[in-house]
């Protein structure tokens, strides 16, 4: 845990700069570790939670940097495929991200993500409804829809959906959340992956794929205009996040 928080706080401080390698596929897999691969890669892609269920409010904004590490199963003979049999220990993702506050609680925001030497690129948009603001005595609830996809690969395309549901409380300058809820996947082998698979008789189909997941975080407020969110994930494998983001 100590260092995958000493990798994600390097990425941060470096601007998003990450250890990256193309994914491109030099052997077959099978449908089964398709399967498991979709999985993995849904998960990892999906858009993060990262910020307590609390609305902006109408003048609102969030802007920042974010680094995710994924603990993925690096021994696997789909990863070690995807790698050219060099899988790391973690995928780590930078992103940027932007949330703006609108009416009626509702927040909506938009994610990128470029990780540097690799062809891996990732954009997103999630929209959440504050169902309860919270205050002195009671926690914020809120609710939330989101969808990625990846780009930049011509062997998978992966896009994911997801809802889920978030509880927090401030105490200070802190505020602790949990939540859960699921993610829809639908990854589809093309380019090489799929050519390789037809040459060894057996064509990958398409996965459609569900998945639950829990997460929990907490926001600090150092001083004003400025939030540092650390979160934990756990969908399929480990998922740690981090941001520092301004705004009010």
């Amino acid at each position: 845990m100590v260092r995958v928080l000493a990798v994600l706080v390097l990425t941060l401080l470096v601007s998003g700069q990450a250890l990256g390698a193309d994914i491109g596929f030099t052997s077959a897999i099978s449908q089964g570790a398709f399967n498991s691969l979709s999985k993995e890669a849904g998960v990892a892609l999906a858009y993060k939670n990262v910020a307590p269920p609390h609305p902006l409010g109408v003048t609102g904004f969030d802007i920042g940097v974010e680094a995710e590490a994924v603990d993925i199963n690096k021994e696997s003979a789909y990863w070690n495929a995807a790698f050219n049999n060099d899988a790391p220990s973690y995928l780590v993702l930078p992103k940027l991200r932007v949330r703006k506050g609108l009416p009626f609680g509702i927040d909506v925001g938009g994610m990128y993500s470029n990780v540097p030497d690799s062809n891996i690129q990732l954009y997103g948009a999630e929209v959440s409804k504050s169902i309860l603001d919270g205050g002195a005595a009671t926690p914020a609830l809120g609710v939330r829809a989101t969808y990625t996809r990846l780009a930049g690969l011509n062997d998978l395309d992966i896009q994911t959906y997801g809802v889920d549901a978030s509880i927090g409380k401030g105490i200070l300058f802190l505020t602790p959340y949990v939540g859960g809820g699921y993610l829809w996947v639908n990854s589809k082998a093309s380019g090489d992956l799929q050519r390789l698979a037809t040459a060894a008789g057996a064509p990958l189909r398409a996965e459609k794929l569900s998945l639950g997941r829990v997460f929990a975080g907490v926001e600090i407020k150092p001083f004003p205009l400025f939030r540092i969110t650390g979160e934990f994930e756990y969908a399929i494998r480990p998922i740690y996040s981090l941001k520092a983001a301004i705004g009010f």
